[in-house]
């Protein structure tokens, strides 16, 4: 089975990207999602009892937690510490689900893929990639978004053109829709006959 690391930075069009290899018929878990989940349940206390007063009603207010964190960016690894071992087991098992399942690829959206070294744990690296003015323009428009936020979480991400360099491909989401769509379907092409490694040497 072959593994796709799919990201990018915030705005480039990641989850956009990712119902596109849905649409393939080709299981993708999105690392966000996870973590909303476990927000919502496997790590609320453990967050609340270093984050205190972030738990409203059972679940991890975001608001809050952001706030605490911005008044304490090195909150940020201890934040880490406690959710990246349970996102990384979800992974665990969404791939064994789909090796089970007999699929011959899957997809881990990570938006921090590079941050946390995950590209060294999937066996093909694709980012989705637009430019800055494009990118500003998505994110300033989602809810509560401004400049200062936007800079904060960029300069906790690997740059763009870092990503870029450093990925196997690029899927550039500053085209139409269905430009960006025929270049997924190009890279499934080039990597449709590849054998997988990822899954043996670090999933099993």
């Amino acid at each position: 089975m072959l593994i796709l690391g799919l990201t990018g930075s915030i705005g480039m069009g990641k989850s956009t990207t990712a119902d596109v290899f849905r649409k393939k018929g080709i299981d993708v878990l999105d690392a966000d999602e996870v973590v909303h989940s476990l927000y919502e349940g496997t790590a609320v206390d453990e967050i609340n009892a270093v984050f205190s007063g972030t738990s409203v009603d059972g679940k991890i207010d975001r608001q809050k937690l952001s706030a605490a964190l911005a008044q304490d960016p090195s909150g940020f690894q201890r934040l880490e510490s406690i959710v990246h071992p349970l996102v990384r087991a979800a992974q665990s098992e969404f791939l064994h689900q789909q090796k089970a399942n007999g699929a011959r690829m899957a997809v881990l959206e990570i938006p921090l893929l590079f941050e946390t070294g995950g590209e060294a744990r999937v066996d093909v690296v694709i980012v989705v990639s637009a430019s800055p003015d494009t990118q500003e323009k998505r994110v300033l428009e989602r809810p509560g978004m401004t400049i200062e936020k936007l800079e904060q979480l960029l300069a906790r991400q690997v740059p763009d053109d870092e990503k870029r360099a450093r990925a196997d491909f690029v899927v550039d989401t500053d085209l139409s829709p269905q430009e960006s769509a025929e270049q997924i379907t190009d890279i499934l092409a080039q990597v449709t006959d590849r054998k997988g490694e990822a899954f043996e040497q670090f999933w099993r």
